[in-house]
Formats: structure tokens, sequence, C-alpha cells
């Protein structure tokens, strides 16, 4: 991380101005926040379109909800009917608007069902570990919507962040929640590395897929490299924190680590499409939105109650929440600064039994998020990624960012609502273990920020909020919520 006493001193250097041309540019970055034109089911239709900035005089019906609502939508009283502007707030927030994710041009693989097959199975071998006991659905569990339900997540150690879920991960053009990683196949090889989660080796890894998956791997990447000289390809080598296991990788020539290095990218580009279809399906709130759209009076009051309403109309108005949780995944898939921070481990967070909580230092975030994506060798713009055209990949556009770092201090990339109720803890941290703690912290507005002030919610607005979210959560798509298959 960036050094807290020098990130400090640049963001007052920097000033509003950077900061408001920081704001208009992350925003462009996710999906466009205006009313879609493609209102095609979850894996219909044409890929979103790139967002553009919004101007003053291009202001979306999201954007302007925050400020020109109805008077009952402000609040939290009872009302009949919604507006057309109201209306199309809410077309923009359900499933039928989401339509399939662009494709991934690092990743020729990613829609390749043997692929996908192949990613299975690695997602759930826990020998892709140092000591044989963890995987990637350790932290991402199907039965908690792909989150592990602590504050901060356990692998062979304790990491310094809660684990987000994988649910809509392909929409979004950043990984983690600082944005070090620029794709779904990138991500998906971090914490095969990091000391705390996985903690093995990319000559381990390799040797294990030669010994277990090789028909597989050669059915969709061709032949599979022979690494049968121990010499040459030792069984523990990787540019990773374990001393005897780097000093291994560095003696290797620099041939025999780019063989390594693709196999690796290999297992990652499987994983990653095999997360690929792990998106939403239709929930209460979706209904609910169908039937307000059709006049269906109802099925409106069968499947919302009179709170969950309520709490929609202060979702949309007075809480001010669409300006960063919008569209059908209500994300926008950028970074933000909440507030969040100085965070001191206390009782109510989770650990692992037996497992003390880690004293945890100030977390910059997107700050060094940034410079971490542009010197990752599996980014978009690497030897190892498949895309031809390098205007094609977004981490192109972050050399002119890096001057702006400053002023992403402590931003964290927004997380989906989608099954929200099933993914606490929440926060990077995981410092908030209840919604109910969440809404209080927005409401409090963010000390030392101008642009976030109180809300002023009401009690009861508040409950009525919590209550609508509770409506965002439905099934889950995607193979890897099917039974899973024996181990080879």
């Amino acid at each position: 991380m960036i050094p807290w006493s020098k990130l400090s001193q640049l963001s007052l250097k920097v000033g509003l101005s950077s900061l408001m041309v920081l704001a208009l540019w992350g925003c462009t970055q996710g999906n466009s926040p205006s009313v879609p034109k493609n209102e095609a089911s979850p894996g219909a239709g044409k890929a979103t379109p790139k967002a553009e900035a919004t101007t003053e005089s291009e202001a979306t019906p999201e954007m302007e909800a925050t400020s020109e609502v109805s008077p009952t939508a402000a609040g939290a009283g009872a009302k009949t009917g919604w507006t057309a502007k109201e209306k199309a707030i809410l077309k923009t927030l359900m499933l039928a608007s989401l339509p399939t994710p662009e494709p991934d041009p690092s990743n020729a693989f990613a829609d390749n069902p043997k692929a996908a097959a192949l990613g299975k199975k690695l997602f759930f071998d826990e020998r892709l570990s140092i000591n044989g006991k963890v995987s990637c659905a350790t932290c991402h569990k199907l039965e908690l919507s792909f989150t592990d339900g602590l504050s901060l997540s356990h692998g062979v150690g304790v990491t310094e962040r809660n684990a987000p879920t994988i649910i809509g991960n392909a929409y979004s053009p950043w990984m983690f929640l600082d944005g070090r990683k620029d794709s779904v196949w990138a991500q998906a090889l971090g914490p095969l590395e990091s000391a705390v989660e996985h903690g093995g080796s990319r000559t381990q890894y390799a040797h294990l897929l030669a010994a277990n998956y090789k028909p597989a791997y050669e059915a969709i990447f061709g032949k599979f490299p022979d690494l049968s000289d121990a010499k040459r390809f030792p069984p523990k080598a990787g540019p990773v924190e374990d001393k005897e296991a780097k000093a291994a990788w560095d003696k290797m020539p620099a041939e025999d680590q780019e063989t390594i290095n693709r196999i690796f990218a290999n297992m990652g580009k499987a994983i990653a499409a095999a997360e690929r279809p792990v998106v939403p399906l239709t929930a209460t709130f979706d209904t609910y939105v169908a039937a307000v759209l059709a006049g269906d009076s109802e099925t409106m009051a069968k499947v919302y109650t009179p709170d969950q309403e309520a709490g929609l109309r202060v979702y949309i108005g007075k809480g001010k929440c669409l300006g960063c949780h919008t569209g059908p995944l209500f994300t926008n898939n950028t970074f933000h600064n909440i507030g969040v921070q100085k965070m001191i481990p206390h009782a109510g967070m989770k650990a692992m039994e037996g497992t003390p909580m880690p004293e945890l230092a100030i977390d910059d975030g997107r700050a060094s998020g940034v410079g971490k994506v542009l010197a990752d060798e599996f980014n978009c713009l690497g030897k190892y990624s498949d895309a031809k055209n390098p205007e094609a990949c977004k981490v192109k556009a972050l050399e002119a960012s890096k001057a702006l770092t400053a002023t992403m201090l402590e931003q964290f990339r927004t997380t989906t609502l989608r099954n929200i109720a099933e993914t606490a803890p929440y926060m990077h941290d995981g410092k908030m273990q209840t919604l109910e703690e969440v809404v209080e912290h927005y409401d409090l507005g963010f000390k030392g920020n101008p642009l976030t002030p109180p809300l002023g919610l009401t009690k009861e607005e508040k409950a009525q909020l919590v209550a609508f979210m509770k409506t965002l959560s439905g099934p889950i798509a995607g193979d890897l919520t099917a039974a899973k298959e024996p181990i080879p």
C-alpha cells in the first residue's frame, strides 16, 4: 500500500477540481445509468453499450430521482401508484433490463463450455492450496450467495478484507474491492498465490493440472507442456512470499517461467468461464416492478408489503441510493469513499473459531489498486491476454489517471445489492454485521465530506429501506450452483 502520510499530503495538493474530474471519469467505467433500450432478460440481447460521461443537460432518470421525486417518494408515507418518471427509474433496475455481459477481449475462452466445465472442477478443488484444504468455494459459498459470512476472509490465514460475492462479476470492468485486476480470470489467479488465501505456487498448480486435468486442459488450450523434468520445473516455485518457492522460481530460465505462466493464466481463464454465467435470477423486486409496469395492482399488493413499497420509494428518493447502486445489478461498478476506515476490530466481527482478528492498517483502496492493475503481468495488455486490440482494454485508459491516485484514497468498488440479505457482513472490512448498521452509517453522512451530508431518515424509513433491500434476494444462475462434481 502507498504510505498513508505521503498519500494524505498528495490528496491535499490535488484539490477539489481534480476530485470532480475523477468523479466524472469514474462514472464512465461501469454500466451506463441511462434507461436501457434493450429489455431482454439476463443472458439475451446485446452487450451493454459503453457509458458516456453525463453532463447536467444529460441527466438520467436515476440521477434526477435524488432531487426530483414525488412528495411521498421523498418520505415513507403510503401512496398508490407511481409517476411516469418513477416507472422509468424502476424499469432500469429490473433484471429484464440486464443485457448480456460484454465480451472479455482478454479471454478467448470466456464462453467456452469445455472451459467452464474445467473451471467448475478447479473452483471446488481444495488441492489448489498449500495445505490441501482451501478452494475458491472456501470464501465463495453458494449457500451464502458466494460469500463466506466472515468479516475478514479466512484461507490458510486471515486476509485483510471481506470477500465480496462473485454474482454478476462478468459485468464489472474491475475486480477486487480496490480494482487491482481487470478481468475475472486475472482475479482468479490472485488468491491462488496469496500467502493467506490458497498459499500455493505456480509450478505446484501446473503439476496438479498435468496429473489430474491434462485431457480436459488439452481439449481447450492445446497440448500440455512436458513438465517431467523436475530440475526445470520444481514442484514448488513461483513469484510468491514463500522464500523457498521464490528462490526456485528465480533460478528458472525465462522460457520455462513463461511456460508455467501460460498454464497458470489458462487456469484462470477456465475458472472465469465457470463464473461468467453466475448472475441473479428474478427476485420479488423484479416481480413487483413487472406488475407496476403492467398496471397489475393485484400482483403489486400480493408480492410487496406497504413497508417494502415505502422502502423502495426511500431508495430512489430521500435515501439517495442511486448515486452508486444503480442498474439491474444495483451497482455502478465504480469506486467510492464512503467513510468506512480506521477500523479497529470489535467483538461483533466474525472470524473463524480460534482465529484472532488481525490489527488492520489504513487501507488506501483504489489509490494503490490503480498502480497494481497497470503493473499486473496478467492484465488485458499483457502477453497472456487474448486481446487483439489494445484499445479494447479498459486498463489502457488508467494511465492518464495515475496522477490522480491521491483523490482515490480509501475508495472501494461498489458491490451489487442483489442477494444483499445473504451476504453479511458488509463493507470492505466486514465491519458492519447487519443491513440496519449499514443504513445507519449512510444516514449519519460521512464526516469531512460536504458532498455526503446526513440523510435525515426517520426510524420508520430506515426499517422500510431494509425491508425493501431484502426483496432483492432470489435464485442464482450458473453451473456453479449445480451439484459439485467429483474431483478427479
